[in-house]
């Protein structure tokens, strides 16, 4: 599959419209552009974590093989089923295999969870826990999607829990745990 872009703007969506990737035209508040839409965050959202202090070297081989995935997830969402006459990019068992395999991995190493876990810690992991909440939305965006391609919410939600998991090890057992009701116990001028 090859990709040519010769130019960026064609002024084509200024009236609020879109091609999807069978070049039917719809809203640019369709579920199908607002899913992928999230999607490309969540993307961007990545490469900023990527350059975060402290991200372990194979979290980030990780995380960019996740950004070409993200892709291949956008293209799938940009293209109805069943649409047009050749073979379409579809998100594929094998890669939320792959998702379930690190997050095992990670997991393994990390201690028992005994609270829920207040996002924040280290600049990567508080990072990963941001790409965490908008792939969670991203995955509520998908399913709004008539006719969605399945794999695509079961890799967004195979990937929300990666992304939790690696904040964990991204805070080396270092992180924060939600107190509850903690407030209520301190002095009313603290």
């Amino acid at each position: 599959m090859r990709v040519n872009l010769t130019r960026i703007y064609t002024r084509l969506g200024d009236a609020g419209e879109t091609h999807l990737g069978d070049m039917s035209r719809v809203p640019k508040t369709d579920p199908r552009i607002e899913a992928y839409g999230t999607v490309d965050e969540l993307n961007a959202q990545i490469g900023l974590a990527l350059t975060a202090d402290g991200m372990p070297e194979h979290y980030s081989g990780w995380l960019r093989r996740i950004q070409n995935d993200l892709f291949d997830l956008g293209a799938d969402l940009s293209v109805p089923e069943g649409a047009g006459g050749r073979e379409r990019l579809r998100a594929q068992p094998e890669q939320v295999a792959w998702l379930e395999q690190r997050c095992d991995e990670v997991n393994a190493g990390l201690e028992p969870l005994r609270s829920f876990v207040l996002p924040g810690g280290t600049r990567a992991a508080a990072h990963l826990h941001v790409c965490r909440t908008i792939c969670r939305r991203a995955e509520r965006r998908a399913l709004l999607v008539e006719g969605a391609n399945p794999e695509i919410v079961r890799y967004l939600n195979r990937l929300s829990d990666l992304l939790f998991i690696l904040s964990r090890g991204a805070n080396s057992g270092e992180e924060p745990l939600w107190r509850p009701g903690a407030s209520r116990d301190e002095a009313p001028d603290a």
